[in-house]
């Protein structure tokens, strides 16, 4: 990790859910390019210290804060202490990666699930975003982390896409209310990604393959893949794209696959 001349150098990022999977990818590649990144954890300390350090050991900087979406008052946590690490700094991006998954179909899934899907999917990152949109410098980024099962159906997971698409249904209103200011507002739509989460099923071969088989780059996804593609939307090349889905499924069931004759 080189961040001498990052495209980030200066800028301020916090990424929720960024100490594991896809938010600990991105966070290692926003300080790769240079920025502060406060890393928000809901309760593994210790996978946020890792993360913490590997970006430290690299040059970078970057700070822990925890926070568990779903109880009462933790954005508020979250952003008390983050407003201390700030230090009268301005944010620049934010980054809306926390979530949850769900394996439940229609029928099976109660309210008392839908209500935690609820609270940390959709409520989380909406007033995470509430209470930063004041802190954002103008030219800031938001990205918000959906899921290409807003787009697909997966009956074993009705829950999560509904979250997954109530989220993805904020960013155009949010980047009409701040593009004024030249903030930007996307979401990206990450496919069958390997993450601790995944790790379970991918592990059966026959699920692994086939997902993969309908995917037409013909694999599965690693989270560098996502947090690429979360790195450009941060970057200054990206300041004209806002108010989009950016799909990161590798083609992920986008018809029938025909061998070639």
């Amino acid at each position: 990790m080189d961040t001498s001349q990052g495209k980030l150098d200066g800028k301020v990022a916090l990424v929720t859910g960024g100490s594991r999977g896809i938010g600990r990818a991105v966070a290692l590649r926003l300080a790769a390019e240079g920025a502060f990144v406060a890393v928000h954890y809901g309760s593994d300390a210790d996978a946020a210290k890792r993360t913490v350090a590997d970006i430290e050991k690299a040059g970078g900087s970057a700070v822990a804060i925890q926070a568990r979406f779903g109880e009462d008052g933790a954005v508020d946590r979250l952003f008390d202490a983050l407003v201390r690490e700030l230090d009268g700094r301005g944010l620049d991006i934010l980054v809306n990666n926390a979530g949850i998954a769900s394996a439940s179909p229609a029928a099976a899934l109660t309210p008392d699930e839908l209500d935690r899907l609820l609270k940390v999917n959709v409520s989380a990152p909406f007033f995470v975003t509430q209470r930063a949109t004041p802190l954002l410098n103008d030219g800031g980024r938001i990205i918000n982390m959906g899921s290409v099962a807003s787009r697909m159906a997966v009956s074993v997971q009705i829950g999560y896409t509904l979250t997954k698409a109530a989220l993805e249904s904020l960013t155009p209103t949010l980047a009409n209310d701040l593009g004024r200011r030249g903030i930007t507002v996307n979401t990206v739509a990450p496919g069958a990604i390997r993450t601790d989460m995944t790790a379970g099923y991918f592990a059966i071969p026959e699920a692994a393959a086939g997902l993969a088989s309908i995917t037409a780059l013909g694999r599965l996804g690693e989270p560098e893949d996502v947090s690429d593609v979360v790195g450009f939307l941060a970057g200054p090349d990206a300041r004209y794209i806002t108010g989009q889905t950016i799909d990161v499924s590798g083609g992920t069931w986008l018809g029938p696959i025909v061998p070639s004759a």
